[in-house]
């Protein structure tokens, strides 16, 4: 008994929904115009929210994989001060006017193979310590070059600092590392350009004329908003091979990169780092630091807030438009239930109940609303594909986005068709069957 009610409820349900689609595409077909103007409102609120998900999404992939190239927990000791940086105080370099004092950070000291080596030697709660020592120089394989490469000659375990895979070969030893040796780890737009069609390891790479053994590929990392450790386009090498051919004067800034210990929170981590260099630099306590720190949990943070503070912006923008569209559909489905009155006396005087003459009426307000938010979606999508758009910046219309604006759209349809679809449910039969 019980199973037999509940297949009949289950077929009034589709019932009244069958009934719902067809009132609606009757109203499409009757109203073309007023149903446009009014399903527009609806359509570029859910393109603007659609259209922004995917935005952010992009965006957020794009961001967090230039960050995944250094651990989400490193710390970054630099001369110049980047996002995020911190001042003594621990809070951002910018001043409460947003001005950033360059001219303060130009008379520091660069960084230097002697911090380095210190913090490396007194560090308790340091997991690795790397200094990114780099210039820049001329890449050849025969008639293939690449003028002004980056050449990176890290100093310390770089294998714990970077978090990019090999896409063949292998990492330099510490021996090799410690020794010397001639031997190059590629990046992937490197190994693309130098050698194409082929397998570069084993082979020779010239760096501003020095030969190099090829022991490693690097994984296509792909182009990024914020790059903390680009490796497509750079050669790594020891850094006493890379002392042969430029000495730190013709190096670039210098910086330390650092990660904590397992367990160790990341703030008392940077604490740490701060008194060493503070200590080797012989800074009294009232001396400013002249030297900038980095979180990448604090960039990551403030990454967010940026996201969060365009999301809002997205939503004011399409919460107007969806106001409108609301409007619209409520204005359709009162003309609606005016032009249907005598329908719904005859319904009603055969002894059909309110909530199915309600479900009538909400059924055709969110089938108009997601036919809308349909509209609105194709859009997206049509931009995405003609747009221009470079290969490695990845923008994808998600099924998680489609299915926020189709739930939105009928939130929409909802709220906008409860009134007429409660008027419509609240007739009575006698003068709605007598109405003209």
């Amino acid at each position: 008994m019980k199973k037999q009610n509940i297949i009949k409820k289950a077929r009034v349900v589709l019932r009244l929904l069958k009934e719902g689609m067809i009132f609606a595409y009757n109203e499409l077909k009757s109203n073309k115009f007023c149903t446009f103007l009014s399903l527009l409102g609806v359509s570029i609120g859910i393109f603007c929210i659609v259209a922004v998900f995917t935005a952010i999404d992009a965006l957020q992939n794009n961001v967090r994989k230039g960050f995944e190239s250094l651990g989400s927990n490193a710390v970054q000791i630099s001369k110049w001060p980047g996002m995020g940086a911190e001042d003594d105080q621990g809070n951002s370099v910018m001043n409460t006017t947003g001005e950033f004092k360059w001219w303060e950070y130009m008379r520091r000291p660069s960084i230097t193979y002697e911090d380095y080596k210190f913090l490396k030697e007194n560090s308790k709660k340091a997991d690795a310590i790397v200094l990114n020592a780099g210039f820049r120089g001329l890449l050849k394989n025969g008639r293939n070059s690449i003028e002004n490469g980056d050449i990176i000659c890290p100093v310390g375990n770089f294998r714990k600092i970077v978090n990019v895979d090999l896409q063949d070969g292998r990492f330099f030893t510490e021996a090799e590392a410690g020794e010397g040796k001639t031997v190059a780890i590629i990046g992937y737009e490197v190994a693309q350009q130098l050698y194409p069609g082929q397998n570069p390891i084993g082979k020779l790479i010239k760096i501003n004329g020095y030969g190099a053994l090829i022991i490693g590929v690097f994984e296509k990392q792909g182009n990024s908003i914020v790059n903390m450790m680009q490796t497509d386009k750079a050669v790594f090498i020891p850094f006493k091979f890379g002392k042969m051919m430029a000495s730190f004067d013709d190096m670039e800034d210098l910086t330390i990169i650092a990660v904590p210990k397992e367990g160790i929170d990341v703030d008392e981590f940077t604490g740490e780092l701060k008194m060493l260099m503070r200590q080797h630099r012989r800074l009294r306590p009232s001396d400013k630091y002249n030297f900038s720190t980095m979180k990448m949990t604090t960039v990551m943070d403030m990454v967010k807030s940026v996201f969060a503070a365009i999301n809002r912006v997205g939503w004011i923008i399409a919460g107007f438009s969806l106001l409108i569209g609301g409007f619209g559909i409520a204005n359709i489905m009162f003309v609606s239930v005016k032009e249907r009155t005598n329908i719904i006396g005859i319904e009603k005087a055969l002894g059909a109940k309110k909530y199915v003459i309600l479900t009538q009426f909400l059924t055709e307000a969110v089938l108009l609303a997601i036919a809308g938010a349909i509209v609105g979606i194709l859009l997206v999508a049509i931009i995405l594909l003609v747009a221009p758009i470079p290969p490695e910046y990845e923008v994808t219309l998600t099924f998680g986005n489609i299915l926020a604006g189709v739930l939105i759209a009928s939130i929409i349809g909802i709220l906008s068709g409860m009134i007429p679809a409660h008027a419509a449910a609240n007739l009575n039969p006698v003068d709605a069957i007598n109405s003209k």
